[in-house]
């Protein structure tokens, strides 16, 4: 986390006490404009055929491609006439209990920042074409705008029992780097992946990493990377099965996960569904874009 340059204790100035900020969309300059269109045109190039329908769908019914930074004035009609979702205004990474409050009322929270143009291969905090480009679309999904907000409900029940790690494990793999099958293949629907050129290559098409079956108490107790391409991804049936998974009660859940060890992020388990026997060369080599 000491990378990040958006981090705050407590709501710093001109923030509300739900950590909101007004968007100011009038001040983005025009190179910060031209950063989105840069970073959207080449997303563009790589995603058809490789993200899933509802994402895809999410871009048009939002027009995102509009010209520029979306003006969150202008999409928050629309998606809420979608799913009841908005779009609210962060300094920067909120503390938990914000953000799964935000979450568990609808409210997806959002960067205010745009990454510099030299900046456009990497950037480890999430910024605002991260987090709309990335997220936004899937909100426009009735299953998946139901599994997010079950999802903030249940972090503040997680939180409540000690077990964030392991609610955590499953937003990383899932709304973060989750693959379905769809059309006969595997799609993407993650936002860590749609958003990024290269790991929107590297997940489908790399034979590095290992490809599983999603189970919720695996990825609950599978180690994530926050620096690098993953080396697992986990595969669900589709978002009404990743809702529904999110609907049970997790109280029996977090009871048999409590004093079992932790899985590696390489490990392959007899009881896997495997998509793709990975072959680990990508992080042999050290990872990090390694040639």
């Amino acid at each position: 986390m000491s990378d990040f340059e958006h981090v705050f204790e407590k709501p710093p100035e001109g923030a509300a006490a739900d950590w909101t900020i007004p968007q100011n969309w009038s001040a983005y300059t025009e190179v910060e404009h031209q950063t989105w269109d840069t970073l959207y045109a080449r997303q563009m190039k790589i995603l058809p055929g490789r993200a899933c329908e509802a994402f895809l769908n999410g871009l048009k019914a939002l027009d995102l491609n509009a010209g520029g930074i979306p003006d969150f004035d202008v999409i928050n009609p629309k998606l809420q006439a979608l799913t009841g979702w908005t779009v609210v205004c962060v300094p920067g990474l909120v503390p938990d209990e914000v953000f799964f409050d935000h979450l568990a009322n609808r409210r997806f929270v959002s960067g205010q920042f745009i990454r510099k143009p030299d900046q456009l291969d990497y950037l480890q905090e999430p910024d605002i074409f991260h987090d709309v480009f990335g997220h936004v679309p899937m909100l426009t999904d009735p299953d998946f705008a139901a599994y997010m907000e079950a999802y903030g409900k249940g972090g503040q029940r997680a939180a409540s029992m000690g077990m964030l790690p392991n609610l955590a494990r499953l937003y990383w793999y899932t709304v973060e780097f989750g693959l379905m099958k769809e059309a006969g293949a595997l799609r993407i629907y993650g936002a860590g992946i749609v958003s990024s050129a290269t790991e929107s290559v590297f997940a489908l098409d790399d034979p590095s990493p290992n490809r599983i079956g999603f189970d919720l108490e695996r990825v609950m107790r599978t180690l994530y990377r926050i620096d690098d391409f993953q080396q697992v991804y986990f595969v669900i049936d589709g978002l009404e099965a990743l809702k529904n998974e999110t609907l049970k009660d997790f109280g029996p859940v977090y009871e048999r996960l409590k004093g079992q060890d932790d899985i590696a992020i390489d490990a392959v388990l007899p009881t896997d569904q495997v998509h793709t026997r990975g072959t680990q060369a990508y992080a042999a080599k050290g990872g990090r874009f390694a040639a």
